[in-house]
């Protein structure tokens, strides 16, 4: 099922898909050979900004250097939402710099594959800014194509701009604050809209519930290490809907992906090994929160299935390198 057919399930099929515990395979392992359960999500709000500073296109030779074109004036506003070391400069975006588990510069790059001698942007741990503090990307751009570029002065632009926010960020305040900056910072008195998009709610799970627990059990069982709580940088719009309409259940995030998955890529990938411990551990998931002692234990006696499971461990830097043993 695909997640946006999902979430119209939930909201049309409520007490059909009432559960004590919700699976949501769109996340990801720490690392080949080491599984990972979501810990939070950081939510997401999205915006179409258009730059218009003309009636109609002119002539760049005629009329050029009076006036600028509004492809140039697009750009200066999209440089005015990050500093210059790169950290979002949208004022009113909480942000925290305590994730806890650590990932290195160098292990960054090499799941990143980001191109030698590029700067690395913002500041904190490398963590906190995947998980903890806002990120904003410019994804989409409406203007001519290089190939069929001519010397006119483009009377309007476009941009479509992607902003990830910090877990415990309200959507629609983060959504106001985008459309705040935007108009105040319109270049050399240019007409600006904006145009809200897509809101996704953030998401903090709770680890120390049943459910997780379980999990984080039968995953020390698969694949034989212990497994990792980590923050997650993306957003998944059906974990909110889940957990706004299903209050009593408990919603587990994990995957067989790996830092080097490259999704949502058309070559997307995943490493066999974990995959086979994915499935293992899912089944062992299921056999254990089915276990008649752990539904009295949800009724308030004594469990007689084997322990809780582990904490979550405090992991150290990443590697892509083989699955152990």
């Amino acid at each position: 099922m695909r997640l946006a057919d999902a979430g119209q399930a939930a909201r049309r099929a409520r007490d059909l898909l009432r559960a004590d515990t919700i699976i949501v395979a769109d996340s990801g392992n720490w690392q080949i050979g080491v599984p990972a359960v979501t810990a939070s999500l950081r939510g997401l709000v999205d915006a179409t900004v258009e730059v218009r500073v003309l009636d109609h296109g002119l002539h760049s030779g005629t009329f050029g250097g009076p006036a600028l074109d509004a492809l140039t004036l697009l750009a200066r506003l999209i440089a005015t939402f990050h500093d210059d070391d790169g950290k979002v400069a949208v004022a009113g975006l909480p942000a925290a710099d305590n994730p806890g588990a650590g990932i290195s510069e160098e292990q960054f790059r090499a799941d990143s594959r980001m191109r030698p001698g590029a700067r690395l942007a913002g500041s904190g741990s490398i963590a906190s800014r995947l998980w903890t503090q806002p990120a904003l990307s410019v994804i989409g751009l409406d203007a001519p194509v290089v190939a069929v570029a001519s010397n006119t002065l483009l009377p309007a632009a476009s941009a479509k701009v992607s902003l990830r926010i910090a877990p415990g960020t309200d959507p629609a305040r983060a959504m106001e604050a985008l459309r705040r900056h935007v108009q105040a910072n319109a270049p050399f008195g240019a007409g600006i809209s904006f145009t809200p998009g897509a809101m996704t709610a953030t998401f903090a799970a709770d680890i120390s519930a049943d459910a997780a627990r379980s999990a984080l059990w039968v995953m020390k069982q698969a694949w034989g290490v212990d497994p990792v709580a980590a923050g997650v940088g993306g957003s998944i719009p059906v974990v909110s809907e889940f957990a706004g309409r299903f209050p009593q259940a408990q919603v587990l995030i994990t995957d067989a992906e790996d830092p080097d998955s490259r999704a949502p890529e058309p070559n997307e990938s995943i490493h066999v090994g974990d995959f086979r411990n994915a499935i293992l551990a899912e089944a062992l998931l299921w056999a254990r929160i089915n276990n008649p002692a752990r539904r009295q234990t949800r009724a308030g006696r004594q469990p007689t299935a084997p322990g809780a499971g582990p904490s979550p461990h405090q992991a150290g830097p990443r590697s892509t390198g083989p699955a152990p043993g």
